[in-house]
């Protein structure tokens, strides 16, 4: 509770910032990383885990970010691009 007893929900704006969340699976498990925070990564022994421990990752590292820093973030995701890519060897 606060001084007014007010209890801090209350006084709180929760602010949902969206990040792309990538998942490269192999024997070993899955690695999990946000492009948008760099060194934001983790892994998990199901991609459900890997998810989950990549949620936990991002709101422990947006908790480490300034103000700017957080305004830049809100501004929209940066383009990410998937595809395939061919290369000859031999």
């Amino acid at each position: 509770m606060l001084p007014d007893g007010e209890p801090y929900a209350y006084n709180c704006t929760m602010k949902t910032l969206k990040f792309t969340a990538i998942i490269e699976g192999d024997k070993d498990g899955y690695y999990a990383y946000c492009p948008e925070l760099k060194g934001c990564q983790t892994q998990g022994d199901s991609v459900e885990e890997a998810l989950s421990n990549l949620r936990e990752a991002a709101e422990l590292f947006v908790e480490t970010l300034g103000a700017e820093e957080l305004e830049r973030l809100g501004a929209g995701p940066k383009t990410i691009l998937s595809t395939s890519l061919e290369v000859a060897h031999g």
